[in-house]
């Protein structure tokens, strides 16, 4: 990333080494100078050898907490600004932290760019969102295909966190592409050369997953014949990325939390601890919290895994990429280029996508085994989305995610010649450039 700040030096007070590394990973990105502690003793002593311009300063730590750090923070500097973060949220903590000299108070799991607008507030550091287009990410895999700004904050979010060893719950909807992030945290991490192994919590027995993630020792149960590894130590050194995380049984989320906070697991049938290196990548298309509060998740587990928020937006809620996904599965099925008829491209945009991804892919797969050439027309389409392929684009007022991504998509079919894209939209040359105007206004 190209840093856009002037250089800042930031203290990040924290007893877990991935959180500061994640955070601290996320804000030397935009140029500032980071100076960690674990635990307030050891804040109190940097703060006598370093100057810092803001503290970020975690509540729950040995010891000291945060709360009771503030006034020793404030007497050293008075007008430095201090935000505390806590996992827990308590609105008479926070009252309290702000009587002690708090300037603002997050709850984990932490969102980046709200915290990025609390520092940068605070250091009174303007913002802009031309500085998100100068994030520089890693390379991509082929198959990662996006347009939309949601996907790219995501991605930009995804570059941050990968390389930190944090627990990673990646949440949204089914069929959004949950293990194709995952696989991306992976590719980006510091883990890369290691393997990613894959398992979905739903399709595991019940009375046979602590084995699965564990491992087991010969003779620990009937049909155990031989020692087993389980995922944890398969994955050793790489990524375990557990989908469908909210599945999993209540009786066996204790056994996960221990081997989060201690790195080590407990093969079923023995009485040994063997030590792993695994970071946990989860997924889940439930609302997690909800759980919670339902008494189906533990609450400390779930603050556990979710360090970080990352959230695939639905389809529906980024139609610029639609089109661009379709043409990608078009080509992949048909093992050739593909078009799409202008007719069959405005169904596509305007069906509702409830199987995000995952659907079109389908729909596209189903096209293209019967369109049987080079174009893929509405009557290739499924019958509910081919019932009205001709709708207008409109003529006033702001311009709709899928008129926005009909120019867009239409434009680079035809290698941005507007008199030719002009022509398959239907509308004048002149129309389509106030148009793309009107998109460059909107971005």
């Amino acid at each position: 990333m190209k840093a856009k700040s002037a250089k800042r030096t930031l203290m990040i007070v924290d007893d877990e080494p991935s959180q500061r590394k994640l955070i601290g990973g996320f804000f030397a990105a935009f140029g500032f100078t980071i100076v960690e502690a674990e635990s307030a003793e050891g804040m109190l002593d940097l703060l006598d050898q370093h100057s810092t311009d803001m503290i970020l300063l975690d509540v729950r730590l040995p010891k000291m907490s945060g709360i009771e750090a503030l006034p020793k923070i404030r007497e050293r500097l008075p007008t430095v600004p201090v935000v505390l973060i806590t996992a827990y949220a308590d609105v008479r903590q926070a009252v309290a932290a702000v009587k002690s000299g708090a300037d603002d108070y997050l709850s984990k799991p932490i969102d980046l760019e709200e915290l990025k607008i609390a520092v940068y507030d605070a250091l009174a550091i303007p913002t802009s969102h031309d500085a998100e287009d100068e994030v520089v990410l890693p390379e991509l895999p082929a198959n990662f295909i996006y347009r939309s700004r949601a996907m790219r904050q995501l991605v930009q979010t995804v570059s941050v966190v990968a390389p930190s060893d944090a627990p990673i719950l990646i949440q949204g909807p089914s069929g959004t592409g949950k293990e194709l992030i995952a696989q991306l945290i992976h590719r980006w991490s510091s883990r890369a050369s290691h393997p990613i192994v894959t398992t979905n919590c739903a399709g595991l027995s019940a009375t046979l997953i602590e084995s699965e993630l564990f491992g087991h020792v010969k003779g620990a149960f009937t049909g155990a014949s031989e020692d087993r590894k389980g995922l944890f130590r398969t994955a050793s050194g790489g990524s375990l990325f557990l989908d469908e995380i909210g599945e999993m049984p209540l009786e066996m989320q204790p056994k996960l939390l221990r081997a989060l906070e201690t790195n080590q697991v407990t093969p079923v049938g023995s009485d040994r601890h063997v030590d792993v290196d695994t970071r946990l990548i989860a997924a889940t298309n439930r609302n997690l919290m909800d759980e919670v509060k339902g008494g189906r998740f533990r609450e400390d587990l779930f603050y556990r895994l979710n360090v970080v928020e990352l959230i695939i937006p639905s389809l529906a809620e980024r139609r610029e990429d639609i089109i661009p996904l379709a043409r990608h599965f078009a080509n992949q099925f048909a093992n050739q280029q593909v078009r799409m008829s202008p007719q069959a491209s405005q169904a596509i945009l305007t069906h509702s996508w409830t199987g995000n991804v995952r659907e079109l892919r389908n729909a596209i797969q189903r096209a293209c085994l019967l369109c049987q050439g080079d174009v893929i027309l509405p009557e290739h389409l499924p019958a509910n989305m081919a019932s009205d392929a001709t709708a207008e684009l409109a003529d006033t007022g702001r311009l709709s995610q899928v008129e926005r991504a009909t120019i867009l998509s239409t434009l680079e079919e035809c290698d941005g010649n507007r008199t030719q894209a002009a022509k398959k939209l239907g509308i004048s040359r002149r129309a389509l450039i106030y148009k793309l105007h009107d998109i460059d206004t909107e971005t």
